[in-house]
């Protein structure tokens, strides 16, 4: 792994591309093994020197930094702030964001967590971008402040690409207001009760920070019964508007026959790290060979459907309850890879798709298939990266050969 000053990096990326050289961009690299294996490439070019915070314009509620800049040091400057990223950890970060990796890294690979449910994924925090070029020419987007309309919306093209389009060396991001008060709570019962408890919040005025299904096997590792649940996490400046809030929830989880334990902040936050996998082992860089790491995703309205599905017995799962989308994890020895295939046709079936992150090294199971948009795809690729250069084989969307 490269890791060169910010001065350098233009005429080493320019060097690469006259040489011909196929190379990966990275952030720290504590996730290069997710996804499929890169092909053909022993360059790994890493911006984890580029890590400065470069502005913070609090009264406007945004924040620019390089894409180097470890994701738990922006979130503790802007606590000191009293802001925040509304943006999940990544999967696998312990306690206190440690492992989280870096901010490039997190809008590369684009994928949100259960926070979604109320302040929409990743690509929706990012207002401005700097990157380089596979040619070594830099390119801007978006700007420093929220209402823009400058450039071509590279941000959100950029968001997911996985290193396959060019390296992001710095980002403008939106910021929130730090709620002074959170609570939750983890509802267990039967699937058709918690589905119709799900419905209702949907259309109810409440906004809970995440609805999260919780599956048997990760309710029964969090302590609690091994049953479906829901994890419900609010948040306000006033702790009265909580208790008006959680006692509307368990009169409505009560005449669903559900059962309803109340959460304090501390038990909420080991439960949301629990459910990205905190208390997994995270390699330093590359994939565990001995885990499964999947990314699910069906319509919002057949996740009920999931939970029941056979090919998901056993497995610890946490999903959106508004998204469709989440992680299930297990250890290799615990599931074959037909199964995986099998929890991939049923997710189709339910009109979504799943992404194998992390598989055994005796594995061969496609990390994607190829998107209806397929070819489209490939055309913008050839655009940014005419000499297929970045990332070779891990193009999002495209199946790799």
């Amino acid at each position: 792994m490269i890791t060169p000053a910010s001065h350098e990096l233009p005429d080493l990326v320019r060097q690469l591309h006259a040489a011909g050289t196929p190379w990966l961009p990275a952030g720290t690299g504590s996730r290069l093994g997710w996804g499929p294996p890169v092909r053909h490439t022993d360059t790994v070019l890493s911006v984890a020197r580029l890590n400065r915070l470069l502005d913070h314009a609090s009264g406007d509620f945004t924040v620019t930094v390089e894409a180097g800049l470890p994701l738990r040091e922006l979130q503790e400057a802007l606590r000191a702030r009293n802001q925040w990223l509304a943006v999940d950890w990544p999967w696998g970060t312990g306690a206190n964001g440690e492992g989280a990796g870096s901010v490039g890294g997190l809008v590369a690979r684009g994928l949100g967590g259960g926070l979604r449910q109320r302040y929409l994924g990743v690509r929706d925090q990012v207002i401005g971008i700097g990157l380089l070029r596979a040619d070594g020419v830099a390119a801007h987007a978006g700007g420093r402040v929220v209402k823009n309309v400058a450039g071509y919306d590279l941000m959100r093209l950029f968001t997911g690409s996985w290193g396959a389009l060019g390296l992001i060396t710095e980002l403008t991001l939106r910021t929130f207001p730090l709620p002074p008060q959170r609570r939750g709570l983890l509802v267990q019962g039967p699937l058709e009760g918690l589905e119709r408890l799900r419905q209702w919040l949907l259309r109810s005025s409440l906004t809970p920070e995440l609805i999260d299904w919780w599956s048997s096997a990760l309710a029964e590792q969090a302590g609690a019964e091994a049953q479906p649940s829901l994890l419900l996490a609010l948040a306000s400046v006033s702790s009265e508007a909580l208790d008006d809030q959680l006692v509307t929830l368990r009169a409505q989880a009560d005449s669903h026959a559900l059962k309803g334990l109340p959460l304090d902040p501390e038990r909420l936050e080991a439960l949301r790290v629990l459910g990205l996998g905190g208390q997994q082992p995270q390699p330093v860089s590359g994939a565990d060979e001995s885990l499964w790491l999947l990314r699910p995703g069906v319509l919002p309205s057949h996740t009920a459907a999931l939970l029941a599905d056979r090919s998901v017995a056993g497995l610890p799962l946490a999903l959106g309850a508004g998204s469709g989308l989440g992680y299930a994890w297990s250890a290799a020895a615990a599931l074959p890879a037909y199964r995986v295939e099998a929890l991939r046709r049923r997710c189709q079936e339910l009109g979504g798709q799943l992404t194998v992150l992390q598989q055994p090294s005796d594995s061969t199971v496609p990390a994607w298939e190829d998107a209806p948009a397929v070819a489209m795809i490939q055309a913008v690729k050839r655009q940014f990266d005419p000499r297929q250069q970045l990332a070779r084989g891990r193009l999002p969307g495209v199946r790799a050969a």
